[in-house]
C-alpha cells in the first residue's frame, strides 16, 4: 500500500478501537445521552473527517450530489435521531470500502504500467569512444548506442556489432527471444538478453515504437465505451433523483404519521444505498483491464469504444498479402513476350522497381541479379510504377495498368500475383510472384467461426487465381479479386451497410496501404509488425506480431470483459434496488444499508479485476 493508503487503514483502526471501547461503555454505564454523543463523535470524525471535508469543498465547487455528500448527509443525520452507533459504523464501514477500492485500483493500474514499462529511465551513447549516460529523449538520429544484457533498448536502430537475444514479449506477447545481429532492426522497448550491443538510432525517442505505444495507451482512457458514457449520463440524473427521493420519504410520511426520527431513519438509509460507486468505479475499471491484458498479448487497443465493439463482432474481413499470407515472395515464373527474353524482362521490371521497398519489387530485384537505376519514377497508386530508363519508358504493375495505357497483352491465368510490363507501349511479358499462407491463417478463420462470426471475407489486389488459391486454402466463406484501394472500401461500405446495427464490422489489414478501409471499418486491426508506425497510427487496434490468430483472441477478451461488465451492472442495480424498496418499507437497517452500497462496490471490482486475466490464446 502506498503511505496514504496505510494511513487510512491506521485511522481506521483506532476508529474501531475506540468505537469498540465507546460501545462497550454505553452498554456497562447509564451517563448522560450527549456524553456518548460526543465520546461517539471521537472514532466517527477520527475515521471520517476528511469525508466531511471533502464534501463541503465539493458544495463549494457546486459538485452537490456526490458519494461524499450522500455519506456525509446519512451520518450525520443519524446523529441527529440519535443513532449514534449505526451513524459510526456506517462512516468506518465506509472507510473501510473506500481503501479496499483504492488498494484494487492501484493495483490494477500498477498491473497494466508493469506491463506496458518500456522506457528506461537512461541511454548510454558513445562518443569519440567515450561512455555517456542520456535520457532516451537526448539521443538523436544517427548516434551509437550502448546496450548491455539486461537492459532495455531505448530508441528503435539497427545493429552496428554484436550478437544477442531480444526479449520483445512487452510488445507482442511472444515469449521467444529473437536472435539479432549487424543489419538486424532493435525496436525501443525490448530488452536485450544476452550479449552485448552497438547499434545506430534510427528514430528520435518521440519517433520510436515505445514511445508511441505508451502514447496510444495513456490516451485510450478518452475514447469512452457506450457503457461508461451511459453511466455517466445516468449518474447525473440518478443521485439527485434518490436525494429527492429520500427527502420525500422522510418528508411527506413523518407529516402523515407524525413519526419523524422512523422516516427520517428510512431516509437516511436510503441514502446509503443510493451511492452508485460500485458502477463508476467498476465499469471503467474492467475496461481498463480488458485493455492491459489485451496488450499483455500483444494486442493494443485504442480506447474502451473499440474494446466494445469489437465484442460484437458479426463479419470479419481480411486483406490478403501479409495479412492472411506471409508476404515472403518469390518470383515462380517470368513469362518473356515473343521478342523478349527471361532476363530482359527481369531486369527492365526491376528497374522499374528500382526505388520500392515493397515486397512484390523486392522479390523482382533478387530474381533479376542485375539490373540498372531509373532517371525518373512516378508511382502509379492502384496501378503500378511508370519508370524513365536509358532504354526507354517502362510500366511496370498490374493488368489495369496495360490496358489503361493501350498495350496490347494477353493476361496470364497463373496462380500468384503477376506483375506486366512495357517498353514504349510494347509488351515484354510477365513476373509471377507467389507468397505462402501464414500457419495460423486458417486455424485463425476456425477460431472465429467457433466464436459465433458469421461471415469472413478476402479482399485483394491479386487477380482471380491468386485469390481463389489463397482463399481455398485459408477457409474464407468469400473473396474479391482485383480490387483497387478504392474498390476495398466500396466493399467493405457495402458490408457494413448490411449489417444489422447491432453488430460490428472488423477489417484486418496491414495499416499502410489499407488505411483508407481501416478507417471505413467499424473497428480497423492492423498487422502492425515491430516497428511499423504507420500501422500503430492507422487502425484502432493493432497486433505487433502481425500473427492473424491474435484476432479471434481480442474477440475473446472483448466479450469476457463486456460480460463482466453487464454482470456488474447487473448485480449492483438488482441489490441497490431491492434495499431500496426494503429501506422504504422499513424491512432493512442501516447496516444492510451499508452492505448495499460498500459491500456490493468491493464485490464489483474484484470481478471486474477478473479482466486483467485474460483469456489464453490456443497456441
Amino acid at each position: 500500500m502506498s503511505k496514504k493508503q496505510k494511513k487510512l487503514l491506521l485511522r481506521i483502526l483506532i476508529a474501531c478501537g475506540l468505537f469498540a471501547a465507546v460501545f462497550a461503555a454505553e452498554k456497562l454505564t447509564d451517563w448522560n445521552r450527549y456524553l456518548y454523543l460526543v465520546l461517539y463523535l471521537i472514532p466517527y470524525l477520527t475515521a471520517g473527517y476528511d469525508v466531511l471535508l471533502k464534501s463541503a469543498r465539493n458544495i463549494r465547487k457546486g459538485q452537490v450530489f456526490d458519494e461524499m455528500f450522500l455519506m456525509a448527509v446519512a451520518t450525520l443525520g443519524a446523529l441527529a435521531i440519535g443513532e449514534y452507533p449505526e451513524c459510526v459504523f456506517v462512516m468506518v464501514f465506509f472507510q473501510t470500502g473506500e481503501l479496499f477500492q483504492s488498494v484494487a485500483v492501484g493495483k490494477s493500474r500498477r498491473s497494466i504500467s508493469g506491463l506496458m514499462d518500456l522506457r528506461p529511465d537512461t541511454a548510454t551513447i558513445v562518443r569519440d569512444g567515450a561512455e555517456e549516460e542520456a535520457l532516451p529523449e537526448e539521443v538523436c538520429v544517427g548516434d551509437t548506442l550502448l546496450v548491455r544484457p539486461g537492459e532495455r533498448i531505448p530508441v528503435d536502430g539497427t545493429v552496428s556489432r554484436g550478437t544477442s537475444t531480444v526479449d520483445t514479449s512487452a510488445l507482442t506477447g511472444e515469449s521467444v527471444p529473437a536472435d539479432v545481429g549487424p543489419g538486424d532492426d532493435l525496436i525501443s522497448g525490448t530488452v536485450n538478453l544476452t550479449g552485448t550491443l552497438y547499434y545506430t538510432a534510427t528514430k528520435e525517442y518521440g519517433e520510436s515504437t515505445a514511445a508511441k505505444i505508451l502514447e496510444l495507451v495513456e490516451n485510450s482512457s478518452l475514447n469512452k465505451a457506450k457503457s461508461e458514457k451511459f453511466l455517466t449520463r445516468f449518474a447525473k440524473y440518478y443521485t439527485p433523483s434518490v436525494v429527492i427521493g429520500a427527502v420525500l420519504l422522510a418528508v411527506i410520511p413523518s407529516l402523515i404519521t407524525g413519526d419523524w426520527k422512523e422516516w427520517i431513519g428510512r431516509a437516511l438509509i436510503f441514502l446509503v444505498v443510493s451511492c452508485p460507486c460500485a458502477l463508476v468505479i467498476s465499469v471503467p475499471l474492467s475496461f481498463f483491464g480488458g485493455i492491459g491484458g489485451a496488450s499483455a498479448k500483444g494486442i493494443l487497443i485504442k480506447g474502451s469504444n473499440y474494446l466494445e465493439a469489437l465484442a460484437d463482432v458479426k463479419t470479419a474481413v481480411f486483406d490478403k498479402t501479409g495479412t492472411l499470407t506471409t508476404g515472403s515472395f518469390t518470383v515462380t515464373e517470368a513469362l518473356p513476350a515473343e521478342g523478349c527474353d527471361r532476363e530482359t524482362l527481369l531486369s527492365l521490371t526491376a528497374c522499374a522497381e528500382y526505388y520500392s521497398d515493397h515486397p512484390i519489387a523486392l522479390s523482382i530485384k533478387k530474381a533479376a541479379g542485375a539490373y540498372e537505376p531509373p532517371t525518373d519514377t512516378k508511382a502509379l497508386s492502384g496501378y503500378g510504377i511508370e519508370a524513365v530508363t536509358p532504354r526507354g519508358t517502362v510500366l511496370a504493375g498490374n493488368a489495369a495498368l496495360l490496358r489503361d495505357r493501350g498495350v496490347a497483352f494477353a493476361e496470364t491465368d497463373k496462380a500468384g500475383t503477376a506483375v506486366y510490363a512495357a517498353l514504349d507501349g510494347r509488351y515484354l511479358g510477365c513476373v509471377i510472384i507467389n507468397d505462402t499462407l501464414k500457419p495460423g491463417a486458417a486455424e485463425a478463420l476456425r477460431s472465429l467461426k467457433a466464436l459465433g462470426v458469421t461471415k469472413t471475407v478476402m479482399l485483394t489486389g491479386d487477380r482471380e487465381a491468386a485469390a481463389k488459391t489463397a482463399a481455398a486454402a485459408a477457409g474464407v466463406d468469400e473473396y474479391h479479386a482485383g480490387l483497387l484501394p478504392q474498390d476495398k472500401v466500396a466493399r467493405v461500405d457495402a458490408l457494413c451497410r448490411a449489417e444489422g446495427s447491432r453488430e460490428t464490422l472488423v477489417f484486418v489489414g496491414d495499416g499502410v496501404n489499407d488505411a483508407p478501409v481501416l478507417t471505413r471499418a467499424d473497428v480497423g486491426i492492423a498487422m502492425g509488425g515491430l516497428g511499423s508506425d504507420a500501422a500503430i497510427e492507422a487502425a484502432d487496434a493493432v497486433i505487433m506480431d502481425d500473427d492473424p490468430g491474435k484476432v479471434a483472441l481480442a474477440v475473446s477478451i472483448a466479450r469476457k470483459t463486456k460480460r463482466i461488465v453487464r454482470e456488474n451492472v447487473v448485480f449492483a442495480l438488482g441489490v441497490k434496488f431491492a434495499v431500496l424498496i426494503l429501506a422504504a418499507f422499513g424491512l432493512t437497517n442501516m447496516w444492510v444499508g451499508v452492505f448495499a452500497d460498500v459491500g456490493v462496490a468491493v464485490l464489483a471490482i474484484l470481478n471486474a479485476m477478473r479482466t486483467l486475466r485474460p483469456v489464453k490464446d490456443k497456441k
